[in-house]
């Protein structure tokens, strides 16, 4: 059995195959600054994609959605805020979520919502 950084990880990984087998490029993986953290950044088709990546046991009564609360949501703007003025991105940007469930056979399956801040 893996415990949750496990299952997180190959969350992540299973998340980028997936955006790579539907178009995007992937910029950047756990991507840093201060405290905020942009899970991957991708880009499809001249959109800057900050891709936030949820995992979660099949079954699990929180949904990735849940976790996506005010606070995430104002940590997101404040990384990708700097994410766009360090790297002078000037084209149209969107938050993206890949809520990833992990079964217990080790397989995966994911829901990717994009725009989720509107």
């Amino acid at each position: 059995m893996i415990n949750k950084q496990e299952r997180g990880q190959a969350g992540e990984a299973f998340a980028v195959d997936w955006l790579r087998a539907n178009g995007f490029m992937i910029v950047e993986r756990n991507w840093r600054y201060n405290q905020y953290e942009i899970d991957i950044v991708a880009t499809r088709r001249g959109v800057l994609h900050f891709v936030e990546v949820k995992t979660r046991a099949l079954g699990s009564i929180e949904s990735a959605f849940d976790a996506i609360n005010t606070a995430k949501r104002t940590a997101l703007m404040h990384a990708m805020l700097a994410y766009t003025r360090r790297t002078r991105w000037a084209s149209d940007v969107q938050v993206d979520l890949a809520a990833v469930e992990a079964a217990m056979d080790g397989s995966f399956v994911m829901h990717y919502t994009e725009n989720i801040m509107g």
